[in-house]
């Protein structure tokens, strides 16, 4: 491995998952905040640690020291996500950006330094364009090689070119960011970089492995590794101005035609396909609109055409405010629509059917449920997704039309070949314990209703820790309603949920009964109440 260093710029974002939670959830980072993974502190906020709490200490521990804690938990997806309008920024600067992690990007100063002013002066300006465009607060350092850059921008320093050995020779070692090897370090006597760098490379390789070896390089400041310059992501997004505000039908229509084919074709052009289509519409008085139309195939131009057009409908269409469940209609024409295309794919990535396209009924009955959603929005039509539970409810999902159709919790439905005394699944399924065998019920009512069960002395029926029945039930009155008589029941089947959360715990026992007039019910009992939860057919 040979080759210098080259000089790298390293902006880096102070705490940067603490931001990340506020950016993204709206946590104030002005108070004391930690963000958590595996119950230790990874990120904490700057009056979180004024208080006394710092990166590695167990969530009891920092509560204990900053009583008024906000615990966030730790989110790399989350992190990933708001970073990126900050590396867009500095990419309308400079060019050849690498995310070394998510809080911390790095580019080759040589270009910026000559097109900006020099280094320094390059530094500044992004700081500053950084702040204005996403007012995130940063530090740039610059050194030889992204180790040491990164290690400058925590002090907000512009090390010397060919000083970089020296500056590194002062810091501990635990600035290596290997916790295991520092702490042998320190017992073996080798307290700084420096000295860790003076020690013979073919000893430290024997003595400590490849990684340690990678480390002795970079204590001795010759990181050689080039950056990895990350492509920026293409705009596929479409925009249409018009003078003249749409405010018809059928004008919306052929606008919808003509964007979608431009989208369609820049999607092309890029290889790529989109599952998902984002709508904005900006109105002569500055009102916004936005829906997501989700789809579960490829989009096609007919098909990006038709939802644009169905969604200006819905929009252009509306109510007026009177009541009713369609949307207000806008106060004015629209002026200004922008498709933007999310969920984006290879477009080899989804084929047709083996025989062509999906059947004409199909089809037909996909355009139809499509067109309600662009009237009355994507939550108005929604279609069931059978999973694991205890519950009939548990089990079910209800999924708007045109997402994916993934179950709430992993395991089959209740009646895949369950064993009722286990709750275990055929094929290997994740276990649910106390879960009803089938058939499964019809009907899953909303919202419980109150019942009371008698024995056949007119006594109430209970039932005892031991879930042992006082009798067996005999009479059910559901509500205000009258009395029927119970002709068979089976159970109970308890169920004991998150018992280690007492906000969160619930203790049931259900039961099927039949009725004399063949009706049948799915009962529970909790916390000594009945409660008829679904109807058989």
């Amino acid at each position: 491995m040979t080759g210098a260093p080259a000089r790298t710029l390293l902006l880096w974002c102070p705490d940067w998952p603490v931001l990340a939670a506020e950016i993204v959830d709206g946590v104030p980072a002005t108070g004391p905040v930690a963000v958590l993974h595996a119950n230790r502190v990874v990120a904490c906020s700057e009056r979180a640690r004024a208080e006394g709490v710092r990166r590695g200490l167990r969530k009891r521990e920092a509560q204990g020291r900053c009583p008024q804690l906000t615990v966030v938990e730790y989110d790399p997806g989350r992190d990933a996500r708001a970073f990126e309008p900050v590396v867009a920024a500095v990419e309308e600067l400079v060019a050849g950006v690498e995310v070394v992690r998510p809080g911390a990007c790095a580019v080759a100063a040589r270009g910026p330094g000559r097109y900006l002013g020099g280094e320094e002066a390059a530094a500044e300006r992004i700081i500053e364009h950084v702040a204005q465009s996403c007012l995130v607060e940063s530090q740039v350092g610059i050194a030889d090689g992204v180790f040491a850059a990164g290690l400058a921008a925590r002090a907000g320093r512009v090390v010397a070119p060919g000083g970089t050995p020296e500056f590194l020779a002062g810091l501990p070692v635990e600035a290596l960011g290997r916790s295991a090897l520092a702490d042998l370090l320190r017992r073996l006597g080798v307290r700084t970089l420096g000295d860790f760098a003076a020690l013979p490379a073919g000893d430290v390789l024997a003595r400590f492995g490849f990684d340690g070896a990678l480390a002795h390089r970079l204590a001795a400041g010759r990181d050689h590794r080039p950056l990895a310059v990350r492509q920026p992501p293409a705009d596929l997004t479409v925009t249409a101005e018009h003078d003249e505000p749409i405010d018809r039908v059928d004008a919306a229509a052929f606008v919808a035609r003509a964007l979608a084919e431009r989208l369609h074709e820049r999607l092309a052009g890029h290889g790529l396909a989109c599952t998902r289509l984002g709508i904005e519409a900006v109105t002569e008085h500055g009102q916004e609109l936005h829906r997501v139309w989700r789809h579960d195939g490829l989009l096609t131009a007919a098909a990006i055409a038709d939802r644009v057009r169905w969604q200006l409908d819905g929009w252009l269409s509306g109510s007026n405010g009177r009541a009713g469940a369609r949307p207000a209609r806008p106060t004015a024409g629209i002026i200004r629509l922008r498709l933007i295309p999310d969920g984006v794919i290879a477009q080899a990535g989804l084929q047709a059917g083996l025989w062509g396209e999906t059947g004409e009924e199909r089809e037909r009955a996909h355009r139809a449920l499509s067109r309600v959603q662009g009237i009355l929005g994507p939550e108005a039509v929604v279609t069931a997704v059978l999973g694991g539970g205890r519950s009939p409810a548990d089990q079910v999902r209800l999924v708007p039309w045109g997402d994916e159709r993934v179950p709430a919790r992993p395991g089959p439905p209740a009646d895949a070949g369950a064993d009722p005394a286990t709750g275990r699944g055929g094929g290997g399924a994740p276990p649910w314990p106390g879960r009803l065998p089938a058939p499964a019920p019809a009907v899953v009512l909303p919202s419980p209703l109150a019942a009371t069960v008698h024995d056949a002395a007119g006594e109430p029926v209970v039932i005892s820790a031991r879930l042992a029945v006082s009798a067996p039930p005999a009479r059910l009155v559901v509500g205000t309603g009258q009395p029927a008589e119970i002709v068979g029941w089976s159970g109970p089947w308890p169920v004991d949920e998150r018992w280690w959360a007492p906000v969160e715990a619930r203790r049931r026992a259900r039961f099927q009964v039949s009725l004399a007039d063949g009706a049948a019910l799915l009962l529970a009992v909790e916390a000594g109440q009945w409660l008829v939860e679904a109807i058989y057919d």
